[in-house]
This record gives structure tokens, C-alpha cells and sequence, in this order.
């Protein structure tokens, strides 16, 4: 049983266990890693499977996330899961309870929809039919999942629930973003972490919304034709690019969220990366400390030149 484990400076989170909705890739892989090398078991789940590819016909699978999460140093579990499925989820978690009786961190990452939006397009030109399904896998999806798996979590006080979304409560309020389907499915899942934090609070768990930075995902990597080796060769295109992250730096987040024995004072707030990153004190990858949001502000919406110097 992974809650027979003792936790240790190296492992703070031995014995404990999360559930990584959408772990596939990107930042669910990196969040899954990170749990994984803090000692956590990781249930990850997705719709790619090395069985069979979900539309995105993308050669990342559920199950090379678990392996990444046991060489890590934690147990990684892949469970094949729609999370438009409440009976698939339901299956999910009871799974999860009958084999560990318990479940410390959820994370509710599931997206699925860079093909589905049309970069500033009016919601009358916007294909409705794609819009909808966007809404149904970035937000319907996590109400799922939530009303599935919360009352596993809150079985033991503690409980961690993290809304993964883009961009800040502060920075989504004054900015538009992207399109009306993209906008409104990134603020509802803000929301979602202030709606849960008031639902959790009560009842001895905490609810967050965190947001990575600019990050090197997969697909992102891909679109600009470079790889995590060379990332760097795609500034000349896209000098910004420079205040990058990669996807394991949120996965840091997590972690030090979940280690903190305090993390009630965050209960249904917005953080981001880089914030935390100062908060607690770790880097990414390469040693260095990101801040994207601060930079997107400061730096890229105030039309000034690339410069990360103080940003990263």
C-alpha cells in the first residue's frame, strides 16, 4: 500500500497519492514526474494509450507518462480514462480507492483542444460545434472528475486540489484571450478553483487554480520546430520565447503545494509558476527561475524589446 511509506526530506511525498487527469503530455506529464520524484504513487490518466491514439494522433501515451514517473522515483499507474465519461470516472476512482483507500492530490489538467479554437475569431465565425467541444473538455470534464473524486480526498484532511488553466486570475480579468471559447473556458476554470475552495476549505482540503508560464510542451516544441535540446534556435523567430519553461517546472509547483503543511493559506486563490517558484524556492530544469506572466506584463504587452534579464 503506498500509504505504508514514510515521507523524507528526498521523498516529502512518500505514501501519498495523486491523481493526474490529463497526464499525457505537457503539463500533466510534467506535474505527474515531479509527484513521481517527491515519492508520490501517480495515477495518470488520458485518452492515448500505446494501444490507441486519441484524435490528436500525437505519439505520447498514458503509459510513457507512468514509466517517467517510476524512473522518477515515485509509482506511476496508467488508468485509459475519458473524462467526458462519469462512468469511466467513477470506474477510475473506485480503482484508486480500492487499491490505496485513499487520494491526497487531484489535478485536474485535462484540455484537449488546440485544434478545436480559432485564434481571434468572433464567436459568430468561430465553428460552433468545435467551440462546444471545447467546452466540454476543458471545463465539463473537471466537474466530472471533481464530483467523482472528492470524496475519496476528503476521506483524510489534508487534500489537495489543483485546477490547472492558463493565465492568471488577474491576468485573465483584463485581457483577452485568444477567443471567445478559449477565453471562456480558461476563466470558468479559474473559477472552479474559487468555487471548490469555498466547497473544500470547510471540510479540511484546499483548492487552487495554477497556470504554467510560456511553456515548452510537446506540441509547442513541435509548432516551432525546434527540440528541449535546442529550444533556443527559435528565438530568432520568436525572441519572447525566451522567458520559456518547461513543463516540469510547473510540475515543481505542485509538488512544493502539496509538501507545504500551510498550503491552506492559498485555499481558492490563482498562482502561476513563477510565483510559486519564488514562494518556495525551486528552479526549473536548468537552474533558472521563470516568470512569465511578470514578463508578459511588464515586458511583451508593453511593446518593449526581448529581454529576460530579471525575469528568468
Amino acid at each position: 500500500m503506498a500509504g505504508s511509506l514514510a515521507a523524507s526530506p528526498k521523498k516529502p511525498l512518500a505514501g501519498r497519492v495523486a491523481l493526474v487527469a490529463g497526464a499525457t503530455r505537457g503539463a500533466g506529464r510534467g506535474i505527474a514526474v515531479e509527484l513521481g520524484a517527491a515519492g508520490a504513487t501517480v495515477y495518470v490518466t488520458g485518452r492515448s494509450t500505446r494501444a490507441r491514439r486519441s484524435e490528436y494522433d500525437r505519439p505520447e501515451t498514458i503509459e510513457d507518462t507512468a514509466d517517467l514517473v517510476t524512473e522518477a522515483g515515485g509509482r506511476g499507474i496508467a488508468v485509459p480514462t475519458d473524462h467526458l465519461d462519469p462512468a469511466q470516472v467513477a470506474v477510475l476512482v473506485d480503482r484508486v480507492a480500492r487499491e490505496q483507500d485513499r487520494l491526497d492530490v487531484l489535478v485536474n489538467d485535462i484540455w484537449g483542444g488546440e485544434n478545436l479554437f480559432e485564434w481571434d475569431s468572433p464567436v459568430w465565425e468561430h465553428d460552433l460545434d468545435k467551440g462546444l467541444k471545447l467546452l466540454r473538455l476543458a471545463v465539463e470534464t473537471h466537474a466530472v472528475t471533481s464530483h467523482h473524486a472528492l470524496p475519496l480526498l476528503l476521506r483524510r484532511p489534508g487534500g489537495l486540489v489543483v485546477e490547472v488553466t492558463d493565465g492568471t486570475d488577474d491576468y485573465n480579468r483584463d485581457h483577452y484571450r485568444n477567443s471567445f471559447f478559449y477565453d471562456l473556458a480558461k476563466t470558468s476554470v479559474l473559477r472552479m478553483a474559487f468555487a471548490l475552495g469555498h466547497e473544500l476549505g470547510p471540510r479540511g482540503a484546499t483548492a487552487v487554480a495554477l497556470t504554467p508560464g510560456w511553456m515548452r510542451s510537446e506540441i509547442m516544441l513541435d509548432q516551432f520546430g525546434v527540440r528541449e535540446e535546442n529550444w533556443r534556435d527559435a528565438l530568432d523567430r520568436v525572441p519572447h520565447f525566451a522567458v520559456s519553461e518547461t513543463p516540469r517546472y510547473v510540475g515543481r509547483a505542485v509538488t512544493a503545494l502539496a509538501a507545504d503543511r500551510d498550503v491552506a493559506r492559498f485555499n481558492g486563490r490563482s498562482l502561476s509558476s513563477g510565483g510559486l517558484a519564488q514562494e518556495y524556492g525551486f528552479t526549473d530544469l536548468d537552474g533558472s527561475r521563470p516568470d512569465a506572466w511578470r514578463y508578459l506584463v511588464e515586458v511583451q504587452d508593453a511593446g518593449k524589446p526581448a529581454d529576460v534579464t530579471g525575469y528568468r
